[in-house]
């Protein structure tokens, strides 16, 4: 086998890992899975202190999926996010988003990727809006970025505003919208140029229950009609109940994946089945759920058996006690 084709076999044989990873085969996202990480570190250092944010993450994310990113803070969702984004670079690994290898991506490319290939939805409306533009002004900014002539910017500005329930306030300023308007407002900006993914660091952390359901709502909106691939970072339970994967970071690794197949309607709510994973690492390593580890006073290391169908896993002082006796 050649140098090459050894290379290439790696690379199969590293994509079927993170698969495994992230519990859903490739034929679930055909041939072009929206967003690859293999086997991301990313190692900051301050002074003669080294921080390892990322330690070893594998990620798939396919076309057109609304994923929610949740984690305590330090556990490297931030990171990740500003690495999905272009703004940082992993120390190793690679990644790959809207068929661009971001590890690869020149300072010119990077600018155009940021531009083009993705859309940023952020916490706070000054990192969304320019204050002295109207919402309309707003969304066509990045537009004019692009070269996209002035009657196309408008007509496309008008279409999004609309479709996210904003039109009506379409020539007044951010500091004239509720927080609500403000953030739907921002979604259409940052769906401007079309974007294949659209990225939102806790877009509604400042908001209350009833307005985040709203913004919420107007992101599955543009998922279902524009087809854009939606990758949320939230600390709101609301929010990431309402998706079809949710995906927990702890210590720089996926931790634990829930999945919500499919929906029942009672009373007018939507009910979603829930499905709790943790994930397997390509080191055979799992993260038990915190929960679990508090409710049996895990500590140190624990005894494994294996049976027929499953692993057991016990408090391994209990156990080594009840064997000597």
């Amino acid at each position: 086998m050649t140098e090459r084709s050894e290379s290439q076999e790696e690379g199969r044989t590293s994509l079927r890992e993170i698969e495994k990873a992230a519990g859903r085969p490739r034929a679930a996202y055909g041939t072009d899975a929206q967003i690859v990480c293999d086997n991301l570190v990313r190692i900051y250092q301050t002074g003669d202190v080294e921080v390892q944010a990322l330690q070893g993450l594998d990620l798939l994310v396919g076309r057109g999926e609304i994923v929610a990113v949740v984690g305590a803070s330090g556990s490297g969702k931030s990171t990740l996010l500003n690495i999905l984004s272009g703004l940082d670079k992993p120390t190793a690994g690679a990644v790959r988003v809207a068929g661009r290898d971001l590890m690869a991506l020149k300072a010119r490319d990077r600018l155009d990727y940021r531009r083009r290939a993705v859309g940023f939805i952020w916490q706070q409306t000054a990192r969304n809006l320019l204050p002295y533009l109207t919402a309309r002004e707003n969304v066509m900014l990045p537009m004019s970025f692009a070269g996209t002539r002035r009657r196309q910017r408008a007509a496309r500005a008008g279409e999004l505003l609309d479709l996210l329930g904003v039109a009506d306030v379409a020539d007044r300023r951010p500091a004239q919208l509720s927080g609500g308007q403000q953030q739907r407002a921002a979604i259409a900006t940052a769906l401007a140029n079309a974007p294949e993914v659209l990225f939102a660091d806790e877009p509604t952390g400042e908001l209350d229950s009833a307005t985040s359901a709203d913004v919420f709502a107007a992101m599955r909106e543009a998922n279902r009609e524009l087809g854009v691939t939606v990758v949320v970072v939230t600390h709101d339970a609301a929010v990431s109940e309402r998706v079809g994967r949710t995906i927990e970071i702890r210590d720089g690794r996926i931790s634990t994946e829930t999945v919500r197949p499919g929906a029942d309607v009672a009373d007018g709510e939507t009910v979603v089945a829930a499905q709790s994973y943790a994930v397997l690492d390509r080191a055979g390593r799992v993260q038990l759920p915190r929960e679990y580890i508090d409710a049996l006073s895990l500590r140190e290391r624990v005894l494994l058996g294996l049976e027929s169908d499953h692993i057991g896993v016990w408090p391994g002082q209990g156990r080594e006690a009840e064997g000597a006796q």
